[in-house]
């Protein structure tokens, strides 16, 4: 058995989940092994996502766990028997991890949402804004690495799949720039929220209802929203967050951010009002 030097994000919430079953189960991993004929080890490496695992072994995993949800275990199968390399593999050793690990959520995903509050969503950031963005960080990045991320950023705004993006008024008004980075910024937003699959919502200052969302999140939508994951910006890198309980908290956040901003129409002409400001 080879062992992974550096597991995906996806590759360790499928041995988050096979772990979860094995415990629901009321079985250690010891227990689990001898079902399975290993030794333990090989499910310790399995459940650290150290180590994968073949459709057969896991359907019979989820057998001796009693999983009776076909959908769920056919998802998990997806999981684990999925080789494919995506594009953002060419950025290995080059870039951050959680980098890549986004892109590969966010290329399996169902749907994306989206709570900006500060800036404006990288998906829907202009080339100019992004390198701004990405200027600014401390420690100062190389121009090697932030021509990087940029070239990265641009990769990860081809995507097809549903956006809904509630953005705060302060991450329109911001200036990460210049007046004409700005203006040409709320002139793509204005552009991206006709297309059909892009939803962009504002929230304006002066909108009532506001106090239940404080900060950005990404909620990526899996292929059964028991998958489903939600991305918080952390200090060193981005945090994964998957547990039911907490889903369920940031479901109910987003649906009240939601609530409280203006309707797609409305939001268009809010953002066209702020370009022709600049």
């Amino acid at each position: 058995m080879v062992k992974r030097r550096q597991p995906t994000a996806r590759q360790m919430r499928l041995a988050t989940e096979l772990r979860r079953l094995r415990e629901a189960a009321g079985l250690n991993s010891r227990q689990a092994a001898a079902l399975l004929g290993v030794g333990p080890a090989q499910i310790t490496h399995i459940e650290s996502a150290l180590a994968g695992v073949s459709e057969q072994r896991l359907r019979r995993l989820a057998s001796h766990y009693a999983c009776t949800d076909e959908e769920f275990i056919d998802a998990l199968v997806a999981m684990a028997t999925d080789r494919t390399r995506g594009w953002w593999e060419e950025y290995r050793g080059l870039l951050p991890t959680s980098f890549l690990d986004l892109s590969e959520l966010e290329h399996h995903a169902r749907f994306l949402r989206h709570v900006a509050i500060l800036y404006v969503p990288g998906l829907l950031q202009t080339e100019d804004y992004s390198r701004a963005v990405f200027s600014s960080r401390l420690p100062e990045l190389t121009r090697e690495e932030l021509e990087l991320r940029i070239q990265h950023r641009k990769a990860r705004q081809e995507f097809t799949i549903p956006y809904e993006a509630v953005i705060h008024e302060s991450a329109l008004r911001i200036r990460v720039s210049d007046r004409a980075t700005s203006r040409a910024q709320l002139t793509r937003l204005v552009e991206l929220s006709e297309a059909d699959h892009i939803t962009v919502r504002v929230i304006p200052f002066d909108l009532d209802g506001f106090a239940s969302a404080s900060s950005t999140m990404t909620y990526v939508g899996g292929p059964l929203s028991k998958l489903d994951t939600v991305v918080r910006d952390a200090l060193h890198g981005s945090a994964f967050i998957d547990s039911e309980a907490q889903l369920n908290t940031y479901r109910t956040s987003f649906r009240k951010v939601e609530v409280a901003s203006l309707e797609p129409e409305q939001s268009r002409e809010f953002i066209h009002r702020l370009a022709k400001e600049l």
